[in-house]
């Protein structure tokens, strides 16, 4: 069945002009829909917006995430732990605190710490892939802990330059700090999710990613001072089970407002 371009009119097949305003009939315009009436529920893709979480329903989603897998995420935190954290406490002095550390010297504590920042990019990159995997029901090990070593280089410099420019901004108040922090949070997440962009790149699709959602960020981040203090009780083990929690429900906050937000370019199309 075809169609005038000009005016509309259903035509016979196989006609050359139009019989109502004259016009030539295009062999395009033999097609099984009219041009000028609305288009077909089947031949357009309908899309649904994707609300944002609320920081409960985002809490809500880690606990549910963490059945089955809290002792085995619980552990790879004690490996990245042991890695980036307990060796600054075993290698530094803490005499001034009343307590000593009888291995320590200047040189070995000064080796220690640039090894601990040299590596601490690609195992936050990893740990961080690691936490995502789970939001996705991605098979997890805790070998996946040490996949940002792939992206040495890249994931080195993101948390260089994000701790650089952190404090930078810090230097003028504690406020444009935490402000600039919230707006490089989602970095990490978007270097796993495009192993191809830069460090700075993923600083700069963090912050426009976070543009209006930096307070909401920073109120989840607050819901989690009340466990805090109570791990605090525990000698610190506590954080142990903590911290897989905060970290699902961070990366729960990417995946909700990166879908949100490539299903809202999508209708814009």
């Amino acid at each position: 069945m075809a169609y005038c371009s000009n005016c509309g009119i259903k035509l016979n097949d196989n006609v050359r002009f139009c019989s109502s305003c004259g016009s030539k009939v295009a062999e395009f315009q033999n097609l099984d829909q009219n041009p000028y009436s609305p288009p077909q529920f089947d031949s357009v893709p309908i899309t649904k917006n994707i609300q944002i979480l609320t920081n409960a329903e985002l809490r809500a989603s880690a606990r549910k995430q963490l059945q089955g897998v809290w002792g085995q995420m619980a552990l790879a935190f004690l490996v990245y732990y042991s890695i980036t954290i307990i060796p600054g406490f075993i290698f530094s002095d803490y005499s001034e605190y009343g307590f000593y550390s009888p291995i320590y010297n200047n040189l070995l504590d000064a080796i220690i710490n640039i090894a601990i920042f040299v590596i601490s990019g690609p195992l936050f990159l990893g740990i961080s892939g690691y936490v995502l995997k789970r939001t996705r029901n991605e098979e997890i090990n805790i070998e996946n802990i040490f996949d940002g070593f792939k992206r040495f280089f890249p994931s080195f410099l993101l948390v260089f330059f994000s701790t650089l420019f952190i404090l930078l901004w810090s230097l003028l108040l504690i406020i444009p700090g935490i402000i600039k922090g919230l707006g490089y949070s989602m970095a990490v997440y978007i270097m796993y999710d495009n192993p191809e962009i830069s460090s700075l790149e993923a600083l700069k699709r963090s912050q426009i990613m976070m543009k209006g959602y930096k307070g909401k960020l920073f109120c989840l981040y607050l819901s989690f001072i009340g466990w805090g203090l109570l791990c605090l009780l525990t000698l610190g083990i506590g954080f142990l089970w903590l911290a897989p929690y905060y970290y699902l429900a961070d990366a729960n906050f990417y995946e909700n407002l990166k879908k949100n937000q490539e299903q809202a370019e999508l209708q814009n199309i």
